[in-house]
């Protein structure tokens, strides 16, 4: 039996890591010391080939050894070795890698933190005397949204429009917030009524509330915001593109959360759909709709204030005009404050 495989790599993880069948094969030999490959293949119901790499891997680890107490009486007797006795040698050249990583991880890690003084000193010197801050890429909202929860010390607020959202980046918000709310952050989040829906969105929202977040829906948002602290605002830029303004003014952070508070004691405490009633849930949509046909709204403008498609707006939309026989958005709007479907319908239907 060869005695010099893997010698060269013992130390290396993906040699000195075991598998099933080998495990079994030392027990095997624990029990008979000796490595007949028949008999063991038959035993623990492996092939020839399984049982023959599994002896050689053991055999160059060094967990199987000649038994030198049968003597030359006894030819291809074998014992197995303590694990103990094998795990130093074996795992020695590996430690030393990792603490090389390590020490690697140290100084690249001192290096960025000196490069984030500097940046952060320098954008200090260069932001605008107002607060206000333009964040241009994605990748630097992200490290600056995770700065500031990083440094977050009592509260967290957003506003996030829109109902549908992707399982990864729920998975990723579950993270960060989890971390926030073991620190005891609060952490409060308006969503549109239409995350009801959402699959993932449920997942989310009940994992997080179970450890303390607070969530509530509403029909119509101001928009996407995120504040923490009272004291650092976050909103999109006015291109449409994945930056950010970071706000530290007091004065329009305070606005903002004056907003906020105003837009959270209006809304309804998140639950799934079919919780609170689909035809419930269908008549408020319904008549915040009309409300906004009735407004001159368009179908782009209604489908971002209602965080849904704008073909799903359409149909929405076209399903209420048919329903009140209308034949114009303005017509629409009559008809449905005559039939209640306004908050400012009137109490008796007048004119023609």
């Amino acid at each position: 039996m060869s005695m010099d495989i893997c010698d060269d790599r013992a130390s290396d993880a993906s040699c000195t890591a075991l598998s099933a069948d080998e495990m079994a094969a030392y027990g095997w030999v624990l029990d008979h010391r000796c490595t007949d490959p028949a008999r063991a293949a038959a035993d623990l119901g492996l092939t020839r080939g399984q049982i023959d790499a599994a002896f050689a891997k053991l055999a160059a680890l060094r967990l199987v050894v000649p038994d030198a107490e049968a003597g030359p009486a006894v030819p291809g007797r074998v014992r197995a070795v303590d694990p103990d006795a094998v795990l130093g040698g074996l795992t020695e050249s590996l430690r030393e890698s990792i603490q090389q990583r390590q020490s690697q991880l140290q100084r690249v890690q001192e290096d960025f933190d000196r490069l984030r003084e500097r940046f952060l000193r320098g954008r200090g010197q260069t932001s605008s005397p107002a607060g206000l801050e333009v964040i241009p890429s994605l990748e630097e909202v992200r490290a600056a949204l995770n700065r500031a929860s990083a440094e977050c010390r009592s509260e967290l607020m957003t506003s996030q429009p829109g109902g549908n959202r992707v399982p990864a980046a729920m998975e990723e918000a579950l993270a960060r917030d989890t971390a926030l709310l073991h620190r005891g952050i609060r952490i409060r989040t308006l969503y549109h009524h239409t995350a009801r829906f959402n699959g993932p969105s449920q997942a989310y929202v009940a994992a997080a509330s179970a450890l303390g977040a607070e969530y509530r829906t509403a029909h119509e948002l101001f928009g996407r915001i995120i504040v923490f602290d009272r004291e650092l605002a976050f909103i999109p830029d006015h291109m449409g593109t994945w930056g950010a303004v970071a706000i530290r003014e007091p004065s329009v952070v305070a606005y903002l959360c004056e907003i906020f508070e105003q837009a959270w004691t209006h809304a309804t405490v998140f639950s799934e759909a079919g919780q609170d009633g689909l035809e419930r849930v269908a008549k408020e949509l319904d008549h915040t709709i009309v409300r906004l046909l009735a407004a001159g709204l368009k179908d782009e403008s209604i489908a971002r204030r209602l965080g849904m498609s704008l073909r799903t707006a359409r149909r929405h939309i076209a399903d209420i005009m048919e329903t009140l026989g209308a034949e114009s958005r303005f017509q629409a709007g009559m008809l449905a404050a005559r039939a209640g479907m306004t908050d400012d319908a009137p109490a008796e239907a007048t004119g023609p």
